[in-house]
C-alpha cells in the first residue's frame, strides 16, 4: 500500500532540460493533486511522502520527522474535509532537482458552511529511486 502511495514522477524526470519550467510546473501540480487526494481520503498514507529529516510547520508549530508529522496530521480536530485548490506556483530549488511548491486554496470541513482559506508551501527533494519526498512543509490558515 505504501509503495502505491509514493509520489513517483520518473516520467517527468525524462523531459528534456529545455522544458525545465514546464517540467517543474507538471511535477508541482501532480504532487499537489496527489497530496490533497491522500489528505482528504486516506490521511494516514501521507507518511509515505515524508522522511526522518522532514519538517512541518503547522500554524507556527514546528514538527520534525515522519512519525511526529503523521501524528499531528492524524490528530487534527476533523476527520473529513475537502481541499479546493486555487493556485499552484512551482520553482526549481537550489537543491539538485528539488522543487518548491506554493499552494493557496480553501479547506471545506464537513458540516461547516464557510470554507477556511489556507496557504501551504512544500520543498520537494528527489530520491535515488526517482520519486520525491517532502523535506519542508509550511501550513497556515489565512484569516481576514
Amino acid at each position: 500500500m505504501e509503495e502505491e502511495n509514493q509520489f513517483n514522477l520518473q516520467r517527468f524526470r525524462e523531459v528534456e532540460k529545455g522544458d525545465m519550467e514546464e517540467q517543474v510546473e507538471m511535477v508541482g501540480k501532480a504532487f499537489v493533486n496527489h497530496y490533497y487526494h491522500l489528505f482528504d481520503t486516506e490521511r494516514a498514507s501521507l507518511s509515505s511522502l515524508y522522511q526522518p529529516t522532514s519538517m512541518l510547520t503547522f500554524e507556527g508549530q514546528s514538527i520534525l520527522g515522519v512519525d511526529e508529522i503523521t501524528s499531528k496530521l492524524n490528530q487534527l480536530p476533523f476527520d473529513q474535509c475537502r481541499h479546493i485548490i486555487g493556485t499552484i506556483d512551482s520553482q526549481p530549488s537550489s537543491s539538485a532537482g528539488g522543487i518548491v511548491v506554493f499552494v493557496s486554496g480553501s479547506l471545506q470541513l464537513l458540516g461547516e458552511e464557510h470554507p477556511l482559506r489556507f496557504s501551504q508551501m512544500f520543498h520537494l527533494i528527489p530520491t535515488p529511486q526517482g520519486s520525491f519526498f517532502v523535506q519542508n512543509d509550511i501550513f497556515r490558515l489565512n484569516y481576514g
